[in-house]
């Protein structure tokens, strides 16, 4: 006989309850970026911005793909870009 209880005295169910984000995922061009430190530096400053769910970023294209919760804010993403030393020049 199996319990639904857990060594700790904690009872569950065994079910895994998933949070669903309507995402919008945007491309941008971005000028400057030549090596996985870019990759790095990018994604560390545009993914820390509120709304961000992901950022992928791809060197040899130029582009940056952001995913966000609702409509991206294309300025504030730009002003990471920026921060983090490379150029948005539009989007893709």
């Amino acid at each position: 006989m199996s319990s639904c209880c857990t060594p700790d005295g904690s009872c569950g169910t065994g079910t895994t309850t998933v949070a669903v984000v309507d995402s919008t995922a945007t491309a941008y061009r971005v000028s400057g970026m030549s090596c996985g430190h870019c990759r790095t530096a990018i994604t560390a400053s545009v993914g820390a911005l509120a709304g961000v769910l992901s950022v992928d970023v791809d060197v040899d294209g130029g582009l940056v793909t952001v995913s966000t919760a609702g409509d991206p804010d294309d300025a504030a993403i730009g002003a990471a870009i920026d921060d983090a030393g490379y150029e948005l020049t539009g989007r893709a």
